[in-house]
């Protein structure tokens, strides 16, 4: 891509009608690239969600974003902020890549996109039932004399088949609200009708998905070309947060999804052990999701080509809102967590993003090891040109002879216990520094451990 990343903060305005009222070039770009200008609603409708949620509930909101764009995919953190009847928007890290679910190639892209108008047509709404099946433009076209009728389940008619990696493309773009291809699926009660399927998210105004469009092709009247390995390719290191993707990511995404079904009892009642074990999987799925992040963070912060962005950050801010994600944990094991003031800001140079998985990793060690019914504070202070924020605990400490030693890779100090990777103040420490701070220890032992985060003050 010629501009993969924007160093800057791009900022916009959305009427109350979620008009945009105003946007900085590259999202005024992609705003008229998805059919929509100044004047019009947001097209985009992860960004307008994000909006939505940040009016209905008064308070400034946070999300990351992926938009999909004709070049690539775009990631972005966005932060929407009710004023009076807007909402402001900014745009703090917008970072181009190739799209996920097609080849780099642009041929095998070209392809893939055509591959969607092959076929008989089929719709299915959020709860996967066919809303109407219809015949393609093409002689491969012609409706199946069984086609699925409207209201019958997608899975009655389908059986998916899940590739050599053993993914499968449609439950992934179902997953993340993308566009599919390649998907192969058998007939339910004859195995040997095989079918290529391709489709695409449908939304509605208000950037809601109301289902999928897409073709249905006979794999008879599929030519397959011959497959050409290329070990480059699958030894490159900055293919590995991919593989991770779809081979570790995505099942557990499922495993975890599905035993949250089964314990929260949502398709009916079960028998009380049977509830905890599905509690105990989903738990279990979280920890090794943890530690898949953990190895892909750990994969990126390695490589030589590695960096941050540079912008204005709130410490304060930030730990108002690591202290908020991990309430809920807080409140678990009953440890309040003592946060910066609201009216406290602490200006920084660093990364938002980055700084706030820094201090999740932080607390969330805090409420891991810190007794019951203790106190967690997070502190801020800025003195001789460092902005620093404090996560002090009212555990047993760190001795002086483990303070460098616990920021190895994998180490745990001994700990036998199920949670944590050993990794997460390797990685910490690793973006602390390529943002131009760093993380010490400080704190009498016996009297609590104290982390300190520190990095550029702004002027």
């Amino acid at each position: 891509m010629n501009s993969p990343a924007h160093p800057g903060v791009l900022r916009a305005a959305l009427a109350p009608d979620g008009c945009l009222l105003s946007a900085d070039g590259p999202l005024l770009a992609l705003q008229r690239e998805a059919g929509g200008d100044l004047g019009t609603p947001i097209a985009l409708p992860q960004i307008a969600a994000v909006a939505r949620l940040s009016r209905r509930l008064g308070v400034a909101v946070s999300r990351p974003v992926v938009a999909a764009a004709e070049r690539g995919d775009i990631d972005m953190w966005v932060r929407a902020r009710p004023e009076g009847e807007a909402v402001h928007l900014a745009i703090i890290d917008w970072h181009e890549r190739p799209a996920a679910t097609l080849s780099p190639d642009p041929a095998a892209r070209d392809s893939d996109i055509a591959a969607l108008a092959d076929g008989w047509i089929w719709q299915i709404d959020t709860q996967l039932r066919f809303q109407m099946t219809l015949a393609g433009d093409d002689r491969q076209g012609a409706l199946p004399p069984d086609a699925p009728v409207p209201g019958t389940r997608f899975s009655g008619y389908f059986d998916l088949k899940p590739d050599e990696e053993g993914d499968m493309a449609m439950l992934r773009g179902l997953t993340q609200r993308r566009a599919f291809s390649g998907q192969i699926a058998a007939l339910v009660g004859n195995g040997d009708r095989l079918f290529r399927l391709s489709g695409f998210p449908l939304f509605d105004m208000a950037g809601q998905l109301i289902g999928y469009r897409g073709a249905a092709l006979p794999m008879e009247h599929i030519v397959v070309a011959p497959f050409r390995a290329d070990p480059a390719i699958s030894l490159y290191p900055a293919d590995f947060s991919k593989r991770l993707d779809r081979s570790l990511r995505q099942p557990l995404g499922r495993i975890i999804a599905n035993a949250d079904t089964i314990g929260a009892q949502m398709e009916g009642p079960l028998r009380p052990d049977y509830a905890d074990y599905a509690q105990d999987i989903a738990s279990a799925g979280r920890h090794l999701m943890a530690l898949v992040d953990d190895l892909a963070d750990l994969q990126a912060i390695d490589r030589p080509d590695f960096s941050v962005v540079a912008e204005e950050v709130d410490l304060a801010d930030l730990g108002r809102r690591a202290a908020g994600l991990l309430g809920v944990k807080a409140l678990d094991r009953g440890i309040a967590i003592v946060a910066p003031e609201t009216d406290c800001a602490v200006n920084a140079i660093g990364e938002f993003r980055r700084v706030l998985q820094i201090l999740v990793n932080l607390v969330g060690n805090a409420l891991r090891y810190a007794p019951e019914g203790s106190l967690v504070r997070i502190v801020t202070e800025q003195q001789h040109g460092e902005a620093c924020i404090m996560v002090i605990d009212q555990g047993p400490g760190i001795a002086m002879a483990d303070r460098e030693r616990i920021f190895d890779k994998f180490e745990r100090l001994g700990r036998d216990d199920a949670g944590g990777s050993g990794l997460g103040l390797y990685i910490s420490r690793r973006l602390a520094r390529a943002m131009g701070g760093d993380i010490h220890i400080d704190g009498e032992p016996g009297e609590g451990a104290r982390f300190i985060l520190s990095l550029p003050a702004m002027e």
